[in-house]
């Protein structure tokens, strides 16, 4: 983005939530005096709620637009630097010299005869060769899962469990005179965290002649489809999980901080009692965690001074959207708020969280165990362990 594209932006988020204070003011004082808001006020809200979301959204597919192009570059430079590049036939090496020639000075500097070298011939010379390549792809949902991973702490093993030393006691220091007898300050104490690593899995029968047949790489397909439902499983067991032949879930662990709202809906001073329910220097590293449904309700919530505790972020600055100045992600595994339930967790997760990878997705194909009925078996493993380390790093809120 430019600067004309960056500063247009900024001052269109800024309006859109000046606007929405505005909408959410006016709601919530009709709810004071009348008990209930005026449809019209809620519908206004919740159309001006979807183009925050538009921001946050915009937010992600920014930095993911720049990871893709960077990692295209990085192979486009190595692809030019190695020695046999632009060697071969004198097609290949016409090619080489036209596409070179195009990417330093543009098309305009290209003559009719180096342009017809780039440009793919009309469907009567052969252009019906060269079919669409919507026709190899198949439709798919956004498969969600929770990201977890990308803010906890994560190590690999090669045994089938790690032993984390823990300190588990203090000595306390003690004043003395000057000449006072000194007696030793007991009190320190280790002990070990073993992380234990899980398993999953995944078995997909594909018949033989589909895998012939079909116009796309089905192996292809299904190896995409086994990172999606792996990565889903694990945030899942990262968030509940129950430590039964599974990792453990941060919201499982009763030993984790919690700040107890006492009520079936989120207010602002929770949040300011969980941001403050753990160490200061924890608190520096901290993140909330929510889905994206507690997201929309907290983006409503005020202090008692009156401010919004929500401030969205500006796109296309790296400013992400922020909760009492500290980091939102969206996880949605977790649970809506509602009585009983948790549904914000805050702390510092690569203290506080560990994951331990014992072994990456590793695809099995077997054409022979299922032969006689002419199928071809799939078979995905993963082994993976995760739990809480560090309780008082982390809070949860329970409504």
């Amino acid at each position: 983005m430019d600067n004309n594209e960056v500063k247009s932006a900024v001052e269109t988020l800024g309006k859109t939530f000046e606007a929405f204070k505005e909408t959410n003011d006016k709601r919530i004082k009709e709810i004071e005096s009348k008990g209930s808001a005026d449809p019209i006020v809620e519908e206004k809200l919740s159309k001006i709620e979807a183009d925050l979301d538009k921001f946050s959204d915009m937010e992600v597919s920014q930095k993911k637009a720049n990871d893709q192009a960077k990692a295209q570059l990085d192979r486009l430079e190595t692809i030019v630097s190695r020695p046999e590049f632009g060697k071969g036939s004198p097609v290949e090496s016409m090619q080489t010299k036209v596409f070179d020639k195009w990417l330093r000075k543009g098309k305009d500097s290209l003559s009719p005869e180096e342009v017809k070298v780039l440009t793919v011939s009309n469907d009567n010379t052969a252009g019906y060769l060269a079919p669409p390549e919507y026709v190899r792809e198949i439709i798919k949902g956004v498969t969600e899962f929770s990201p977890i991973r990308s803010i906890a702490r994560v190590r690999s093993t090669t045994n089938r469990s790690i032993q984390v030393p823990k300190r588990t006691g203090q000595f306390a220091a003690q004043w003395v005179a000057e000449e006072g007898a000194r007696a030793e300050t007991t009190g320190y104490a280790v002990g070990l965290e073993e992380i234990p690593a899980h398993e999953l899995y995944a078995l997909v029968d594909i018949s033989e002649q589909e895998l012939e047949d079909s116009v796309f790489n089905l192996e292809a397909e299904m190896n995409s489809e086994f990172v999606d439902q792996f990565a889903k499983a694990e945030g899942n067991a990262f968030v509940s999980g129950n430590s039964v032949g599974k990792p453990q879930g941060i919201l499982s662990n009763a030993n984790v901080n919690n700040v107890a709202k006492g009520g079936a809906a989120l207010d602002g001073d929770s949040l300011i009692s969980a941001a403050h329910n753990v160490k200061t220097e924890y608190s520096k590293n901290g993140t909330f965690v929510m889905n994206r449904s507690t997201v929309s309700a907290v983006r409503k919530l005020k202090d008692g001074g009156g401010q919004y505790i929500f401030q969205p972020g500006i796109y296309g600055m790296g400013i992400g959207s922020n909760i009492l100045g500290h980091s939102i992600v969206e996880a949605t595994d977790m649970p809506n708020v509602g009585g009983g339930l948790k549904p914000v967790m805050f702390g510092d997760f690569k203290r506080g969280y560990m994951i331990v990878d014992r072994v990456n997705l590793s695809i099995m194909r077997d054409p022979f165990t299922q032969a006689s009925s002419g199928n071809v078996r799939y078979i995905a493993r993963r082994r993976v362990g995760g739990q809480v380390v560090l309780p008082e790093a982390l809070t949860t809120i329970t409504t």
